[in-house]
């Protein structure tokens, strides 16, 4: 890397930082990522994987911040749907927490935030009876009442992989295994220290997520915003239901927890909210946040939920704004950008907060800000338009591109092409070749997971590791076995 110059460097491999690289890239500028771990290997994929508006957030009256999610919501769906799709959430009604009538009064100011109308695909949220709800036969008895209403799921390391591709694919280079040593002004220019060399920039991007306040730090400035870092846990267990419908308990401490179909085999739940004072790198879920989760999803379904159920967890830490909530959970989730005054010197973006879902226009916003002092930014904003790689098709076509897939590569089975559809969309030609036979992808390391998908995702995605291609580009990490996890890192190194 050593000599580099580029318009813009960005600190961080995350949604955000991965986002106002594609945008910026798109407008013309030299664009430089760099990212001390793999793509997404932090907060980014660590979420509770939805777009939605939050309907919690209408208790602490973030009314601007569930709107943007929700007209968010309805774009990430367009510009990437076959990482995204709509799904319909069940809220239990139990009387001795939320009264009805403020939650269908939620639910109603929930839809038309968004901006709800005929034709939209987002079905009007509705009052339902328990017993004759499909999403009622697994909940314990005493449950009359419920509410069902829309929100969005996306695979969220994807999501943050696809918006790096379309950078490099537009001139970006994306540096992964980079870390930030140091960082000095000389002049007009940002002089970077990496672990791969020295590169200059024109403007730098401080994305680096619940880092960032020590990001800025590194590069002589003081934090714009107090940071709150706030650990999410999740447990992924044996599938506890068989219908599509996610749930959204209440909990008796006011906190809301998940209940969601995930990876067709598992039931996905969270998340918690916990202030972490701890590293940022391997963050794991403590055994008594496994049991509250345990607990939650126990208090309503008619099987109890234990230890024993839970075949995985996972755990991101998120740099919120601290705006002096007394509980976490109460945290905003909306986001603040900074802008380094002319008279510093070379200028330094900071960005602060956020939430998966509003990444793209907080990416837009953001380099809007760039180009008022960044000359090569010379494009208009195109993101919201422009599908990310692979969703070049209608967003309810979906099913269509996986009979598809299995028509013309018969040797894939229904759950095997359903699955490179999500994931790939139309990029899935580029790995499948023309192979005739399952043979034709070379070695099977179980799961679907074939040689080359591998090298693709190790050619055109970042993929370093095992696992990289198990947790993030993939979930087959849940479906293969310990051997068949360990063959994968022998074949990759690691």
């Amino acid at each position: 890397m050593s000599g580099q110059s580029h318009d813009i460097a960005i600190i961080g491999g995350g949604v955000n930082g991965a986002g106002i690289a594609r945008d910026a890239a798109g407008r013309g500028a030299r664009v430089l990522v760099l990212e001390a771990g793999d793509l997404a290997c932090g907060t980014s994929s660590a979420s509770t994987k939805l777009i939605h508006g939050g309907l919690r957030y209408l208790e602490y009256y973030e009314f601007a911040l569930v709107r943007e999610s929700l007209q968010e919501r309805d774009v990430i769906l367009r510009i990437a749907p076959h990482l995204a799709h709509r799904m319909r959430f069940v809220l239990p009604h139990v009387s001795s927490l939320r009264p009805r009538w403020m939650l269908r009064a939620g639910l109603f100011i929930y839809d038309h935030l968004g901006g709800l109308k005929a034709g939209s695909g987002w079905p009007n949220a509705r009052s339902v009876r328990m017993s004759q709800h499909p999403a009622g036969a697994p909940l314990r008895d005493g449950i009359g009442h419920g509410f069902e209403y829309s929100d969005g799921w996306i695979d969220d390391a994807r999501l943050v992989v696809l918006n790096a591709r379309d950078a490099a694919d537009k001139g970006a280079v994306v540096q992964t295994r980079t870390a930030l040593i140091a960082a000095r002004r000389e002049g007009a220019q940002w002089v970077l220290e990496t672990s791969q060399g020295t590169v200059r920039t024109s403007a730098l991007v401080n994305a680096a997520g619940p880092a960032a306040d020590d990001v800025a730090r590194l590069c002589g400035e003081e934090p714009a915003f107090g940071l709150r870092r706030v650990r999410g846990s999740h447990i992924i267990t044996r599938k506890l239901f068989d219908h599509s419908y996610a749930y959204i308990f209440q909990m008796p401490d006011t906190r809301i927890v998940f209940a969601i179909p995930y990876e067709d085999d598992f039931t996905l739940i969270g998340t918690t909210d916990r202030d972490h004072t701890g590293a940022l790198v391997d963050v794991g879920a403590a055994e008594d946040e496994v049991a509250y989760l345990c607990e939650a999803a126990s208090q309503y379904f008619r099987q109890p939920v234990t230890s024993a159920d839970v075949v995985s967890t996972y755990s991101g830490v998120r740099g919120l704004i601290d705006d002096g909530s007394g509980k976490p959970e109460a945290a905003t989730r909306g986001y603040r950008l900074s802008l380094s005054d002319e008279g510093k010197g070379a200028p330094l973006l900071g960005v602060w907060g956020g939430k998966i879902t509003t990444y793209r226009h907080l990416s837009e916003a953001a380099t809007d800000l760039l180009a008022t002092r960044v000359p090569a930014l010379t494009g208009p904003a195109w993101t919201a338009t422009k599908p990310l790689p692979g969703g070049d098709f209608p967003a309810d076509a979906l099913s269509d591109l996986a009979e598809t897939l299995e028509s013309e590569y018969g040797f894939l089975s229904d759950r095997d092409a359903a699955r490179i559809a999500r994931s790939y969309g139309t990029l899935a030609m580029q790995w499948l070749g023309k192979a005739r036979t399952r043979a034709d992808l070379g070695r099977d390391f179980g799961a679907g997971l074939s040689e080359s998908e591998v090298e693709y995702l190790k050619a055109r995605e970042w993929a370093v590791c095992a696992d990289d291609v198990l947790w993030r580009r993939t979930k087959l990490g849940l479906h293969m076995t310990e051997a068949e996890r360990a063959a994968l890192a022998d074949f990759m190194g690691g």
